[in-house]
């Protein structure tokens, strides 16, 4: 497995890569990998011929209330997991290498980034659009991979996608959970062993959600998201974000639930925020 830490080093490397006529999987992360990523990573080599993994830790998509300092480095254990899921090549670039003195241009996709996780947490998905538009440029993939359960996040790497014309497709991939149903995320490790038990029940929720709709039981979804949030706000040291009905596609709100639409939430439990989704089809 080859670490490659200068851009320019990861340009030549993926420039002489496509011109020997190979195809590049990327997945792009932010270390303090899991089993989640490890299924991207998996995925990429069954149908790449080169697999390139980057870690870089993203200044640009924390909040001011978000610590960037404090978001866990586990570069050992990293590096690990990646080649034991037999990962060719770990991008590991600097925050300077990144962002040199006087970088100012940034990407936003404003039908989508403002909604949802944006509302939450402005300026978030303009600091991931940058990013990863500038790692495509630097790893040139064939195709990137992507987990579901960050949804909005696809929808907003697709639309750039589309919009700019990048040649890459991207692949997203179905949510990894724990046997409960937790959707596995790096902040899980925030919980608490009390809390933890607690957590499974946002995808509890969700799930009942989708039954209520799939049975015809209710399709109202203003109707359907307070009885949902009355369940949530039983969990002892939880605090609602958001929960939302939206349409695959644009993301916006829907009233009444005719077709596929996306059942998502993001839930404070105790200090640590934890997101989930549902397809309902």
């Amino acid at each position: 497995m080859k670490i490659i830490e200068s851009v320019s080093a990861m340009q030549a490397f993926a420039y002489k890569t496509r011109r020997q006529g190979h195809t590049i999987g990327f997945v792009p992360t932010m270390g303090a990998l899991h089993e989640g990523h490890a299924s991207l990573v998996h995925r990429a080599r069954l149908e790449n011929d080169v697999v390139v993994v980057s870690i870089f830790v993203n200044p640009l998509q924390f909040g001011p209330k978000e610590d960037f300092r404090k978001y866990p480095r586990t570069a050992a254990r990293d590096l690990a997991l990646l080649k034991a899921e037999k990962a060719d090549v770990v991008f590991v670039p600097t925050v300077q290498s990144m962002y040199p003195a006087g970088f100012a241009t940034r990407i936003r996709v404003p039908s989508l980034d403002a909604i949802l996780e944006g509302a939450s947490r402005p300026g978030h998905f303009q600091g991931v659009a940058t990013v990863v538009l500038k790692l495509f440029n630097m790893v040139q993939p064939t195709r990137a991979y992507f987990g579901e359960k960050d949804y909005q996040q696809v929808r907003v790497i697709r639309r750039m996608i589309d919009d700019l014309n990048c040649s890459v497709r991207l692949v997203a991939c179905p949510t990894v959970r724990e046997p409960d149903g937790l959707a596995i995320s790096s902040r899980n490790r925030y919980l608490s062993k009390k809390e933890r038990e607690e957590a499974v029940k946002i995808h509890q929720v969700l799930f009942l959600g989708r039954e209520l709709v799939s049975e015809k039981i209710m399709l109202d979804s203003r109707q359907l998201i307070r009885r949902l949030s009355q369940i949530l706000a039983k969990i002892p040291g939880s605090k609602i974000d958001y929960i939302e009905v939206v349409d695959p596609e644009t993301l916006e709100p829907m009233q009444k639930i005719r077709r596929p639409a996306i059942l998502a939430a993001a839930v404070r439990i105790g200090k640590t925020r934890l997101i989930d989704n549902i397809i309902i089809s």
